[in-house]
């Protein structure tokens, strides 16, 4: 299985796009660095929590707002996942484009999926705080 689409004129001399500028001839960026790498896979982390926690009630994923576009960008769980795990292997951002047609209804904000999973945990240690009192 691949985490990037197969080019289908791989190889092909009548390749479309072979004139066109190949960003893997670029420079190698930067890898990230320590506390950018802790970051994804606290965000990692993080999006297993928000997942089991909102998808049983009908959120599909997270919006993001695009720094570039100035668009939300709306992303299910697995296609988000895939995302920041290709950052922390490759050291770069996947090219995005907007979903087609999503309900926003069905979408959250990382602001809003890490209050519900504060409020969840603190509903839930409420009681043991209490009888740790007592």
């Amino acid at each position: 299985m691949h985490d990037e689409p197969i080019d289908p004129f791989n190889g092909d001399p009548a390749d479309p796009a072979a004139g066109l500028h190949d960003p893997g001839d670029e420079d190698a960026l930067d890898p990230l660095t320590e506390v950018e790498r802790q970051d994804v896979l606290e965000d990692l982390a993080d999006l297993e929590i928000y997942q089991a926690l909102l998808q049983p009630i009908g959120v599909r994923g997270l919006v993001i707002e695009c720094e570039d576009c100035r668009e939300p960008h709306y992303f299910d769980w697995d296609l988000l996942r895939g995302n920041l795990r290709h950052l922390l292997n490759s050291g770069r951002p996947r090219v995005h484009e907007p979903a087609y047609d999503p309900d926003p209804d069905h979408y959250v904000s990382w602001d809003y999926a890490r209050g519900y999973a504060d409020g969840v945990h603190d509903t839930l240690t409420e009681g043991t705080d209490d009888s740790a009192e007592e």
